[in-house]
């Protein structure tokens, strides 16, 4: 404890730093209080019970836990930072797909302001489109309860503006944060967004424990324990890395010697983050959207089985394609023959292994080793919220035990104290741990580019 009370005097100690964590602690808050305020044209009264009467699940379920809980409570700050995310997305794949996006993004710095103004661009289009279905899913909702007291075509103007702005000025933020604050500012909103709701969970848990026929207090202290057991498996998914050595050639530069030395290509064994587990959640909807349109198919049971979130066959399915998607995406953004490129031009190469093209193969059969126990394990870690479902955690307490919400959080919890070690280290102060030092993700929690 003493330690601990120590490190932060430290860090308060520190003038840059401690202004960082002020400045980021500021906009989280506003972030916070924004995601209360309520859209104007609605009645708060009659739309609290019509949301408590509804409530969210599936799609979006997902998209209010990102949102901290502002979609569920209709507020300026509903849509969150998803559609500046599914806009980033799209840029990385059309970066991939379109030759001249790919030449921009090997323009170094000047690329990289082109592709945040294009993707900023992408932002307001999608943001648009999603505050329109927005305001279409609260038309309907208003129809059982009719909450909504502005004209219709008004109610329609507000959400598209408010929303739009909302969405952008939540966007600021988190660049705010990445420049002046601590950690990555888009993903630490997103974090911010999901803890929020951890209090009301862990307090109705204990609450429906302690109630007659709940169990006691003895099977929370063991959903403890496993939840720990995840986050440490987590941690290991985040950071676990297979470092292949490399040597550099020696050259002589007029009376100067370079190369020689001896280096490391660290390959993730979950290069693809949580990305995934979104491409397999967006493909496991779609059963459900096809059994609303026509009812008759509602009575399939093979529908059926792919709208039961707890059914064996569901969750088979769904770790498959975790499986398939980790492949996908991790070929999409790790290029072998680059690589190989890369290494021959700068004079390295790997021991025992001919540069160029036996380069690219050995770097490839590395991956491909690796990827499969990294996406087997995501695969676990997506699932295990329905097993803890199944043995009778509450719902709203067993998302935290693994899926998008607990990757997220243990890697920008990581990446933030390694940002707060790093600054103490330069000041000549100990770092966080007695040994070792805070390791950070490489790529960002939610396929975003960091900074």
């Amino acid at each position: 404890m003493k330690k601990f009370i120590q490190t932060l005097k430290n860090i308060w100690s520190i003038e840059d730093l401690r202004k960082r964590l002020t400045y980021t602690i500021g906009l989280v808050l506003l972030f916070r209080f924004g995601s209360y305020v309520m859209l104007p044209g609605i009645d708060p009264a009659i739309y609290g019970q019509a949301a408590n009467v509804n409530g969210q699940s599936g799609l979006l379920g997902l998209i209010n836990l990102f949102a901290g809980g502002g979609f569920s409570r209709a507020s300026i700050f509903a849509l969150g930072i998803m559609p500046y995310i599914s806009a980033s997305i799209a840029m990385q794949l059309l970066a991939i797909a379109v030759p001249y996006f790919a030449r921009m993004q090997k323009e170094g710095e000047s690329g990289r302001r082109k592709m945040n103004q294009y993707t900023r661009y992408l932002t307001v289009i999608v943001t648009a489109l999603q505050a329109s279905g927005y305001f279409a899913y609260l038309k309907n909702m208003s129809e059982q309860a009719d909450f909504i007291v502005a004209p219709e075509g008004l109610f329609w103007f507000i959400c598209v503006i408010i929303l739009t702005a909302g969405t952008l000025f939540t966007m600021w933020m988190g660049e705010r944060i990445t420049d002046k604050g601590i950690g990555n500012g888009i993903s630490m909103l997103i974090m911010v967004g999901i803890v929020a709701g951890l209090p009301a969970a862990i307090i109705n848990e204990i609450t429906n424990r302690g109630a007659d026929g709940g169990g006691g207090y003895i099977p929370f202290v063991l959903e403890i324990a496993f939840m720990v057991l995840v986050i440490m498996g987590c941690i290991l998914l985040v950071q676990g890395t297979r470092r292949i050595p490399v040597q550099y050639a020696k050259r002589v530069v007029g009376s100067r010697q370079y190369g020689g030395v001896r280096n490391y290509i660290p390959l993730k064994i979950n290069a693809a983050g949580v990305m995934p587990i979104i491409f397999a959640q967006a493909l496991m909807f779609i059963p459900g959207i096809f059994a609303q349109i026509n009812e008759d198919w509602s009575s399939s049971p093979v529908l059926a089985m792919l709208n039961d979130f707890q059914s064996v066959g569901y969750n088979v399915i769904y770790g498959l394609l975790i499986v398939i998607f980790t492949y996908f995406y991790t070929a999409i953004i790790i290029n072998p023959t680059q690589m190989a490129d890369d290494l021959k031009k700068n004079g390295g190469f790997i021991p025992g292994v001919k540069p160029g093209k036996k380069t690219a193969e050995f770097i490839d059969n590395v991956l491909s080793r690796i990827t499969l126990p990294g996406s087997i394990f995501l695969a676990l870690v997506a699932v295990a919220p329905v097993i803890t479902r199944v043995i009778g955690v509450d719902q709203s307490f067993a998302s935290f035990f693994g899926g998008t919400s607990l990757l997220i959080m243990v890697g920008v919890i990581l990446d933030t104290l390694q940002q707060i070690e790093s600054h103490l280290l330069m000041r000549h102060y100990d770092g966080l741990m007695k040994s070792g030092r805070i390791k950070g993700r490489t790529s960002s929690a939610i396929g975003v580019p960091q900074g």
